[in-house]
Parts: structure tokens; C-alpha cells; sequence
């Protein structure tokens, strides 16, 4: 089968400068990244972007160099050059970027890159087409505006961790930093909106998110339970507010989730584990919603003698959604998620060959073929193409 060439990924020829660190903005330049652009990550001098001091683990080098894994995961397909932009050289190198980038992308608290001389006004002076995207912690403006923002503080107060855990007295942070992420994600569609916007206006535009609209962003129907329903919603563990049943339930010897989402799905359940679909309190979806623990307890009882290998082979056969809990090596050594492109093997100048996670696209044609593999960068050591970059500047300058 023929293959899509990667001349034909979406943003190739796009500049990127990235003034960002931590998470949300370097995942928002990752993700263009992964989609062909030219990413230079501008850093200082020294120290580097915040996460390459965040750890452990650590990856130690054969020669002692300590590499945080927390830094690799946000930062593949980039360049970095290390810029003090409180200095002169600095401003003039950065101020040679811009004129030549297609996006910048900053989270510094507001008023930051205005002080370092880098206002949005005297940003549309060097590039009028310049698409910028700043990302904060809690908007730009409003009664909070400004405010300093990480991760696990959003997620409190957009109401994620009420949301999440056993119970409404057992709050918990997701996993991972997910107000960080969704920031980055919602950040890098903004840059791509604007960018087709350039395309027929010539102009550019200013892209602004926060972790907080990040967050509120993904509320659903929690979001409308509160607005249209002035209901509010609170942790209830692993089982679905809204739809019954639908969660996480014991095994003789573990644990297996199934998602009953129709009352089609329904009577198959009851069909497969003798239950009956129309006992009182379990008829229709409200009903059981209603009357959770009841029929949370029935199905417990259903599944209480069997082992969840062949509990998961049972539902599969009468067309029950369900799904095992992996551990994340579990996840990463599953056979469908390398055929999905989620693990990429890229060289390291320090560390080697390692292993990464992917991005989340795969890109096809109508007529079934497939882009070319990515060949994808590692993450950048401090400063490894400061040279070759102010190089490639000067040479321009001086055409």
C-alpha cells in the first residue's frame, strides 16, 4: 500500500518559537510538533525549562548527567536554545525569531513578557501575521486575572477534585496533571484555528486559554447538571452518575468495569446472568440510576464467582462493553497500543535509544493509506542548537 509522505504533514514549514515551560504551553508545541512544525524551545541559560529539574526518576548518563523523564514527555520533536532575555544578545535573537515565526507560544504570569520588552503590541511590530498563544493559570483578566497557576491547585478550584474519588469526603486529584494538559491541548487547536483564520485574512491573532477554562471545558454534563438542572455533582467512586450500571465491579479474583449505556445492552445483561430486566426499581435507565445500590448489588452478586479472565470472555460474547484496569507498564507493553502508534523509539544524544509515548493522531487518506511513520526527535539537551540556530538568523539578516 502506497504511503502518505511526511512533505504532507499538516503543519509542515509552520515556525514555531516556544517560550514556554512546565507542561501546558510545552505540550501545546509538542503537539504542533507532531504535526511537522519547526519547534524551537527558547530557555535559559543554565537551568533549562522548570521540568528538567523534576524528579525523581531521573535517567542518569554514563557521563553522571542526570535527565528528568518529566522533561522527555513534553518536549519530542523540538529544538532548544538557550537565550537570556534580559540580556541584549537575547533580545535581539528572540526579536530575529519572531519576525521569522508563525506562532509564539508563552504562559508566563501576565505582564511578564511585557516587562522582558515583549509586549503584544510590540509583538504585532515585528510580525503583523504572528499568531500568539498565552496560557495561564486562571484567565488573563477578570477578579483572578494574573493569578499563578499549577496543576493540582486548578483542578481544585474548577471543581475537578469535588468531581473525583471514592466520595464527597474522599476528593482526589486525577492522576496525572490533567488541567496542565487539557490547557495544552485546547491551546494547540486555537493556534491551528488561527492559523487557517491567517490564511484568509493575512492577519494574525492573539489565542488565549487557562488551566481553569481548560478544566471548565471538560465539566459535560457535570457543567449542565449545575446550569439547567441546579443539581451539583460530587465524587461517587467508580461508578457512572448517570447511567446504571456502569462502573468498576469486583471478580473472584480482581476487578472488570462494563458499561450498560442502553437498555438494549440492558436486557442482553440480564439475558447472559439470569437477572430480570424488569424487576422492580431496574426497569428503565432513572429507575436504576435511582436505585444504584440495589442493582449495583445484583450485579456483584452475578459476578461473584467468576474469575475476570473468563468473566471478560463471557461479556465479550454476549456484547457487554467491558474492559480490565492495567497498570500503566501494563498499558505500555499491550500489543494495541504500540499498533496505534502510541510508542516511539528515538535516539538521545545522552541516553540512547529510549522508548516514548506517541502522539494520539494517525493520518489517512480516503482511499486507505496511511502517512508515513513520523521519524520522530527526543527532547532536546539545554541549548544544543543555540549555535546552528543564531547562525541560520545572522545569515538571513545579512541577505
Amino acid at each position: 500500500m502506497t504511503r502518505v509522505t511526511e512533505s504532507d504533514r499538516a503543519l509542515a514549514g509552520v515556525l514555531v518559537v516556544d517560550l514556554s515551560r512546565a507542561l501546558a504551553g510545552p505540550h501545546a508545541a509538542m503537539m504542533l510538533a507532531d504535526l511537522g512544525a519547526d519547534v524551537i524551545k527558547v530557555e535559559a541559560p543554565g537551568a533549562g525549562d522548570d521540568t528538567r529539574g523534576w524528579g525523581p526518576p531521573f535517567i542518569e548518563t554514563d557521563g553522571g548527567q542526570l535527565e528528568s523523564t518529566y522533561f522527555l514527555s513534553a518536549n519530542r520533536n523540538k529544538r532548544s536554545v538557550a537565550l537570556d532575555l534580559k540580556s541584549d544578545e537575547g533580545v535581539r535573537v528572540l526579536e530575529a525569531l519572531v519576525r521569522r515565526a508563525d506562532v509564539l507560544i508563552e504562559n508566563f504570569r501576565t505582564g511578564v513578557l511585557d516587562r522582558l520588552g515583549f509586549s503584544t503590541e510590540r509583538l504585532a511590530e515585528l510580525n503583523p501575521g504572528l499568531v500568539m498563544l498565552s496560557i495561564t493559570g486562571f484567565g488573563h483578566d477578570g477578579p483572578d486575572g494574573g493569578r499563578a497557576g499549577y496543576d493540582q491547585i486548578a483542578q481544585g478550584e474548577a471543581g475537578l477534585m469535588s468531581l473525583t474519588g471514592s466520595g464527597p469526603d474522599d476528593i482526589q486529584k486525577v492522576g496525572v496533571p490533567i488541567a496542565d494538559l487539557l490547557a495544552g491541548m485546547y491551546g494547540a487547536f486555537g493556534v491551528v484555528s488561527a492559523l487557517l483564520n491567517r490564511a484568509a485574512t493575512g492577519r494574525g491573532r492573539v489565542v488565549r486559554t487557562s488551566l481553569l477554562a481548560a478544566v471548565v471545558g471538560v465539566h459535560g454534563f457535570q457543567g449542565t447538571k449545575w446550569t439547567v438542572a441546579k443539581q451539583v455533582g460530587r465524587a461517587q467512586g467508580n461508578h457512572h452518575p448517570s447511567v446504571c450500571p456502569y462502573g468498576l465491579f469486583p471478580t473472584a479474583d480482581g476487578a472488570v468495569q462494563i458499561a450498560v449505556g442502553s437498555e438494549g445492552l440492558w436486557r442482553k445483561f440480564c439475558a447472559g446472568f439470569h437477572l430480570d430486566p424488569e424487576a422492580p426499581g431496574m426497569a428503565s435507565n432513572p429507575e436504576r440510576v435511582e436505585n444504584h445500590k440495589a442493582v449495583n448489588q445484583a450485579v456483584e452478586a452475578a459476578f461473584a464467582g467468576w474469575d475476570t479472565e473468563r468473566l471478560l470472555d463471557e461479556l465479550k460474547r454476549i456484547g457487554i462493553p467491558a474492559g480490565r484496569i492495567r497498570s500503566i507498564d501494563q498499558v505500555y507493553e499491550w500489543e494495541q497500543t504500540r499498533s496505534q502508534g502510541l510508542l516511539v523509539d528515538v535516539e538521545h544524544p545522552t541516553l540512547g535509544s529510549i522508548t516514548l509515548p506517541g502522539p494520539p493522531l494517525r493520518f489517512f487518506d480516503f482511499d486507505g493509506r496511511e502517512a508515513a511513520p513520523v521519524q520522530h526527535q527526543s527532547p532536546p539537551l539545554l541549548g544544543a542548537d543555540t549555535e546552528a540556530v543564531v547562525s541560520w538568523l545572522n545569515d538571513g539578516e545579512s541577505k
